[in-house]
């Protein structure tokens, strides 16, 4: 899969771990991901918590056949962070022939949680080509 021209590799986010129904990454708090007042942007979490989710759940389909796609995220923001990484762990709370829901957790080093975040991701059938 090829990310340099996504939102990935512009935020700097790094899968480090995926298995069937779950997934890791990091992602650096640094001038990429601040807001103005020098903590991480909360959009920048949502942006990190969406990705474990979409490919944890890209994982879980045929991909000749299916994608997944977001179709509603939620976040809670719970401390703020300026500088180090930040990990987020997916797993699968749900899935179904249509939608898969997931759980993330994003904590600091000393995995004190950041952000909690559930999102909700439709599978979608790939058009036959003709």
């Amino acid at each position: 899969m090829n990310i340099q021209k996504t939102l990935m590799n512009t935020l700097g986010i790094e899968v480090t771990e995926l298995s069937e129904g779950r997934i890791v990454a990091t992602m650096p708090v640094d001038e990429r991901t601040h807001q103005p007042f020098g903590l991480l942007h909360g959009g920048a979490s949502v942006a990190l918590a969406e990705t474990v989710a979409s490919m944890g759940g890209f994982a879980l389909v045929d991909p000749t056949k299916e994608a997944v796609v977001g179709l509603e995220i939620n976040a809670n923001h719970l401390k703020g962070k300026r500088s180090g990484i930040v990990t987020a762990e997916g797993t699968i709370l749900h899935r179904g022939k249509t939608t898969m829901v997931w759980d993330i957790k994003i904590r600091d080093e000393e995995q004190q949680l950041v952000c909690i975040s559930r999102c909700t991701l439709a599978v979608i059938k790939l058009k036959k080509e003709q």
